[in-house]
C-alpha cells in the first residue's frame, strides 16, 4: 500500500465477490486470502471518505405506529359501547398509513396492512352502528306494529282484546305468553305456531341417520310453524326467527345444536304475496324445562312469546 493511501476503517464491505464481509482495519474476518478493501488516494485538504460503506437500514416507524393504531381502532369498532373510540382511531390510522406508504425505507408492508385494517374496521364499525340503531328502534317502536290474535278456543282469547293496555296485560310477553295456534302478525309476515313437542328426540333421530344424539340432560324439541307472506314483491321464511327461551331466561336457537327434523324443514322458502309455508324447527332444550317459544315475525320487529302446551 502506498504512502498516499489509507486502509478503510473497520466495518462491513464488499469483499470483491459480491458478499458483505467484516474488515477489522487490517484483515478480512475469517480464513482464506480475499481481495483487499478499496482504498482512497488522498489529496491535500480533501476529507477522507471510504468507498462501499454499508447503507444504514431504516425502519418505517410510522408504518408500525399506523398498524398499532389501526388494530386498536378495529377492536373498539366491534364493541357497541365503545364505537366512538374506534371511529376516532381508525381515521387516524388511515392517514398515518397513507403517509407511511410514501416514506423512504422498508416497512411498506406494515403500512399497507394498517391501511387495509383501517378500511375494514371502518366498514365493520358502520355495520355494528346500524345494528345498534336497529335494535334500539326495535325496542322503542317494535311492539307498535305487532298484533297477536289468539284462537277462539283459547281461554285467553279475550285477553288479546286488551292488547293496548298495560305492558303486564299484553298478550305475547313472557308474563302473558300467547297460546299455541295464535296468529302473530307484524309488517309482511303472519306466523302461527301450530304445535310444540318438547321431547321429540326419537322423531328427530329417525329423520336423519347423521343426526347426533342430544347432549346429556337435553332433548330435541320439534316446533311446527306456518308463515304467510302479505307484503309486496317477495319475502323469505328465513326472515322469521324461532327460538326457545328457558324458564331461567336463556335463549336457545336451532343453530346452537344442528339437527335435521322430519320433513318439511323450516327456513329458506321464498314466498310471493298471499303464499304460505309450513315447516319443522328442531331445537335442543333442557329436559323438564318449562320455557317458552319466541317468535320474531320479520327482521326489525317485536318478538312474541308463545306457550309450549
Amino acid at each position: 500500500m502506498s504512502d498516499n493511501q489509507v486502509p478503510a476503517p473497520p466495518g462491513y464491505y464488499d469483499d470483491g465477490t459480491g458478499n458483505q464481509r467484516y474488515w477489522d482495519g487490517q484483515h478480512w474476518a475469517g480464513e482464506g486470502v480475499l481481495p483487499q478493501p478499496q482504498t482512497q488516494v488522498l489529496t491535500p485538504g480533501q476529507p477522507i471518505t471510504y468507498a462501499h460503506a454499508p447503507a444504514v437500514k431504516q425502519r418505517n416507524v410510522l408504518g408500525i405506529v399506523a398498524l398499532v393504531v389501526a388494530a386498536f381502532g378495529f377492536v373498539f369498532a366491534c364493541i357497541p359501547g365503545a364505537l366512538i373510540i374506534g371511529w376516532i382511531a381508525l381515521p387516524i390510522a388511515f392517514v398515518l398509513a397513507i403517509v407511511a406508504l410514501f416514506l423512504k425505507g422498508k416497512g411498506k408492508a406494515l403500512a399497507l396492512t394498517a391501511l387495509i385494517i383501517s378500511v375494514v374496521g371502518t366498514i365493520i364499525g358502520f355495520v355494528v352502528f346500524f345494528a345498534v340503531v336497529a335494535a334500539s328502534f326495535n325496542d322503542a317502536f317494535g311492539d307498535s306494529g305487532t298484533s297477536v290474535t289468539q284462537p277462539k278456543s283459547s281461554s285467553a282469547a279475550k285477553s288479546s282484546e286488551s292488547d293496548s293496555g298495560s305492558n303486564e296485560a299484553k298478550v305475547g310477553t313472557r308474563d302473558n305468553p300467547a297460546a299455541i295456534g295464535s296468529q302473530i302478525t307484524s309488517g309482511d309476515y303472519t306466523v302461527t305456531v301450530n304445535s310444540v313437542e318438547l321431547n321429540a328426540t326419537d322423531k328427530v333421530m329417525a329423520a336423519n341417520e347423521f343426526n347426533d344424539e342430544p347432549d346429556s340432560g337435553t332433548a330435541y324439541a320439534l316446533i311446527n310453524v306456518t308463515v304467510k307472506y302479505t307484503g309486496k314483491d317477495s319475502g323469505n321464511t328465513s326472515y322469521v326467527g324461532v327460538a326457545y327461551v328457558t324458564a331461567s331466561g336463556n335463549v336457545i336457537n336451532d343453530y346452537d345444536k344442528m339437527a335435521m327434523g322430519p320433513d318439511p324443514a323450516f327456513g329458506g322458502q321464498e314466498l310471493y304475496p298471499g303464499a304460505s309455508a309450513t315447516g319443522n324447527v328442531v331445537i335442543q332444550v333442557p329436559t323438564g324445562d318449562s320455557g317458552l317459544i319466541r317468535i320474531r315475525p320479520g327482521i326489525v320487529v317485536n318478538e312474541i312469546f308463545v306457550k309450549t302446551h
